[in-house]
């Protein structure tokens, strides 16, 4: 596969997530997104030293335990490789955010996704958690990483833009693929990614798609981002896939084929994988 996906020096995967080991970090409970298996740190640099990833950022799950213990001790142990969202309470002590902003936490997570008017998932922090926390992620420098449909965010956005933060969109803005790549949300969205405001994840192919592999039918939105700031997007895998069944699990190189597929200049692709995340994350 590194033969055919040749990445850069310095490729950076924006979207893990880590679990266990479960002596130390005991799984909660999230539904369909709750791993029956261990995927600690270790096994993620696995994955990433058979594709070429040399650093990246674990979103701290839902799953993974309280108070982000799991991505905390990942953080300290490898400073130089990683970099981390936090599941926050808005109560959560200066104190706590000083310990994490030094370990290397750079945002907070903000559940607000739905489908068809439904939530996905519950738990997390919602809107009004974020715009009580807002001031002082804002004073360490924190964004917030938000689980939103393009739809919604457009509702949202003139509320969410008074919040003194920077926004980094989850999975390609959630739109799934029958929506087309003209749907109101994504056109929007398209146009408030060329304020600089917001960055987006170039990632969720396989949770977008009504097709499945190869993820064709998710092919414009990622084109259509890429076209409107190539300057505000990195790239994640959705490590280690949560909540797919067996026939739908995704396969690393087939994610990279699409990636490759949708930015075939190099140039850019090295901007989303290497140049972006520095700036993002502080690596």
């Amino acid at each position: 596969m590194q033969d055919e996906f040749k990445l850069p020096d310095g490729s950076c995967d924006c979207h893990v997530h880590i679990y266990g080991p479960y002596d130390r970090f005991p799984v909660g409970g999230e539904g369909r997104f709750t791993p029956t298996q261990p995927n600690p740190v270790e096994s993620l640099f696995a994955m990433w030293d058979s594709i070429g990833i040399a650093r990246g950022v674990i979103v701290h799950a839902q799953a993974a335990g309280p108070d982000n213990v799991a991505t905390y001790d990942a953080l300290r142990r490898y400073p130089d490789r990683l970099r981390g969202v936090a599941v926050l309470e808005s109560d959560v002590s200066d104190r706590r955010l000083d310990e994490m902003t030094d370990a290397g936490f750079k945002g907070a997570r903000v559940n607000l996704l739905r489908q068809d008017g439904k939530p996905v998932s519950k738990g997390g922090m919602d809107y009004d958690g974020l715009k009580a926390i807002a001031p002082r992620l804002a004073e360490r420098g924190w964004h917030a990483q938000l689980w939103i449909e393009t739809g919604d965010l457009d509702d949202m956005a003139p509320e969410l833009e008074k919040l003194p933060l920077t926004f980094v969109i989850d999975h390609m803005g959630r739109t799934m693929a029958e929506k087309g790549v003209g749907y109101y949300g994504y056109q929007t969205f398209s146009e408030r990614l060329k304020t600089g405001r917001y960055w987006c994840k170039l990632s969720g192919a396989d949770r977008n798609t009504r097709n499945g592999t190869p993820y064709d039918d998710t092919e414009a939105f990622m084109q259509a981002l890429v076209k409107a700031n190539p300057d505000r997007l990195v790239w994640g895998t959705d490590w280690p896939h949560v909540g797919h069944t067996p026939e739908s699990f995704p396969a690393e190189d087939d994610l990279l084929r699409l990636f490759f597929k949708c930015v075939p200049d190099e140039a850019v692709r090295r901007k989303i994988l290497v140049d972006n995340p520095v700036k993002l994350y502080g690596f």
